[in-house]
């Protein structure tokens, strides 16, 4: 949020301290310590430091012209400089000493000294030595009483910054929300396509936030929050600012990590400071994203719960459970975690309104990919309808990355604009992953292909496992091979009959390399992973178990908080446990040979789909009609009825 500036005199110590950190106090500061360096630095500068024994030798022989005497400091002048005495060398090349000098002399030599120089006619000069203990206490004295000063200064203007509103610790506690004007960068229901249910539901938030008085009228209550839930990327924020954008009130916009800092109490003071914000400039939208980041389950945890998080939360409830009815502030908030929320937070009277933003249909995909396409110059055989189809389960946010990366592909191609060969390629690059570097041989290569041509065939013949859209054993993402499928129609449900023919697809890979190699290979690891746990849910969720029946076996795995659940007792035995792998050992059994009994079947198939992706590495539907005919659709289904699609797209 914006603060207003702070127009109030500031205190005398502030001053103080800023005057105090000026460059040319600084400066000074610098220039007396040079001069205490220079003042207490002794020894001999540009002399020659000689004995006592010496400079006597050369005084007798009349080569000093004067001396001055600092009590026992001698500081002397040479006639003419003298060989140096610890040269071993030659005469003729004896290095000289310096003209000055400097001696050290003996407490006992005052009277004899005076004598000889008096004899030798030497000009000398005997000074009183200063004493320095006084500058040097006055000098340690001095940069403690600075140090202390400094100290005092910035305890001082830090207690002020905490206990204040500025400064460098004095923002902890002001609410970090960004507001955004309805004037600038308008964004509208036009904006947002698709979610046509979720936009009509919202409009009658921008009627409350237009025209309270017109719902006060017969009395009632202006809703005050409303919850935005669904998966990550289906505009759950960008329907936020549409909101405030349609009623023309100011819009904050806060993520609910920002309000926890190291400090206990900074996040509820946070909360008190955003809520009277939009008081003070009702009629307004605040919206908190990621809500979950701070209205956790409270008391969850090993250690009992976030203390910071935990006031910060019951701080929120408590400014939403002051809201008066005659205040326009509407709080939105977003997650994609509904079910880690705290009860207190969602029962009405806070979120009264809970709206789920799912992921959009084909309607919805279209007039999405006509939006992020509307500055993209596409070419006339870009079949946008197509591509909707064929994108089952994406997101408004994967489809604007689809087409960003279709326009990146035809930039980098130098091409004047995007075609269909371009969509293809980012499709392929979402769905399943971008190319390695990596390249297949040998071996590898073939019995990665036969394990890719395995779920082909299985996903060709079988029925309600998907349709096949391509096989690659091109390594895309973290797999050697890819088999995409797609759905043939928008599911919300999926029977046990689909289940079974998934979990066969699943395993036709392996089933595959049995059939062929007579072994099998760790390129399985992920198939087996998803088909294990598509089978335990099968049985512990849906109750798709003759041996159980109709019960429901809650194993702990949905639980965010490992502390909750680790003081949950679980709610069956250990008998039920074992019964239950039993089943799921049995559905996965039941799928393996299924899939080996379909690929025995079509063993010539099998090879001529297999050898095809050894040669081409990469085959589309209408190349596997052309090779193996038209989808058959085996009549055997585990006993089920047979059932058209898969609910999402899958690479196998």
């Amino acid at each position: 949020m914006e603060k207003p500036a702070n127009r109030s005199k500031p205190r005398p110590p502030l001053v103080v301290a800023a005057r105090f950190s000026s460059p040319a106090v600084w400066l000074l500061l610098l220039i007396l310590v040079a001069l205490l360096g220079l003042y207490f630095t002794t020894g001999p500068v540009n002399r020659s430091l000689v004995t006592y024994g010496f400079f006597h030798q050369q005084l007798a022989d009349g080569n000093v012209s004067e001396v001055t005497i600092y009590g026992q400091d001698l500081y002397g002048k040479f006639k003419k400089p003298p060989a140096d005495p610890a040269w071993t060398g030659g005469a003729t090349s004896a290095p000289r000493l310096k003209e000055n000098f400097l001696v050290v002399l003996a407490p006992m030599v005052g009277e004899e000294l005076n004598k000889l120089l008096i004899d030798q006619g030497v000009k000398y000069d005997i000074r009183k030595t200063s004493d320095g203990t006084a500058m040097l206490v006055l000098s340690y004295l001095g940069v403690t009483v600075l140090l202390m000063l400094g100290m005092w200064f910035v305890f001082r203007r830090t207690r002020d910054q905490v206990m204040g509103s500025g400064g460098i610790l004095g923002g902890f506690s002001k609410s970090p929300a960004k507001r955004y004007e309805a004037s600038a960068q308008r964004i509208a229901f036009a904006d947002v396509a698709g979610l046509e249910g979720v936009k009509n539901d919202l409009q009658e938030v921008v009627e409350f936030l237009k025209n309270p008085e017109k719902f006060q009228r017969l009395g009632g209550r202006i809703p005050k929050g409303t919850l935005l839930m669904g998966p990550p990327g289906t505009g759950k924020t960008l329907l936020a600012k549409a909101v405030a954008g349609e009623a023309g009130v100011p819009f904050f916009s806060i993520n609910g990590s920002e309000f926890i800092q190291m400090f206990v109490g900074v996040g509820a003071s946070r909360v008190r400071d955003m809520f009277k914000t939009a008081k003070d400039a009702s009629p307004c939208i605040l919206f908190i994203d990621e809500i979950d980041a701070v209205g956790r389950i409270r008391g969850a945890g090993l250690g009992g719960g976030h203390d910071e998080r935990e006031q910060t939360l019951n701080q929120i409830l408590s400014e939403m459970d002051g809201f008066s009815p005659s205040e326009s502030v509407i709080v939105l908030a977003a997650t994609n975690r509904p079910d880690v929320l705290d009860p207190a937070l969602l029962r009405p009277g806070r979120f009264d309104r809970h709206v789920t933003v799912d992921r959009p249909n084909l309607a919805g995909r279209l007039a999405i990919f006509k939006v992020h396409t509307r500055d993209v110059p596409l070419a006339p055989d870009v079949d946008l309808e197509r591509f909707a189809q064929g994108t089952i389960g994406l997101t408004g946010a994967d489809i604007r990355n689809l087409v960003n990366e279709a326009a990146l592909g035809a930039t980098r191609a130098d091409k004047n604009m995007v075609d269909n060969e371009d969509f293809e390629h980012a499709r392929d690059k979402v769905l399943m992953g971008p190319k390695r570097e990596e390249v297949l041989s040998g071996k590898e290569k073939h019995m990665t292909a036969y394990h890719e041509a395995g779920h082909a065939l299985l996903a060709w013949l079988v029925p309600g496992g998907g349709k096949l859209h391509k096989v690659t054993i091109i390594p895309r993402g973290r797999g050697l091979g890819v088999t995409q499928l797609v759905p043939e129609e928008e599911r919300l449900n999926v029977s046990e009959g689909e289940l079974h023919s998934r979990l066969a697809i699943m395993l036709g890979g392996r089933a595959a390399e049995k059939l062929v190699f007579g072994e099998y290979s760790a390129g399985a690891e992920d198939d087996l992973k998803r088909a294990t746990q598509l089978a335990r849910r099968m049985v512990t969720h849906w109750g798709m178990s003759e041996r159980l029946g109709p019960i429901a076996f809650r194993t702990g795995e949905e639980h965010p908080f490992l502390g909750k659940e680790m003081a949950e007792p679980r709610e069956f035995s250990e008998h039920t446990a074992q019964v239950i792998d039993e089943e799921v050992a049995r559905i996965l059994q039941e799928a393996a040979q299924r899939a080996h009994d379909v690929l025995a079947r079509d063993r010539a198939k099998l090879e001529l789909v297999a050898t095809n992706l050894i040669e081409r590495e990469l085959l589309t539907e209408r190349e596997v009609e052309e090779l193996i005919g038209p989808a058959t659709r085996l009549a055997e289904t585990n006993g089920h009825l047979p059932r058209p699609a898969a609910p999402e797209p899958s690479a196998l």
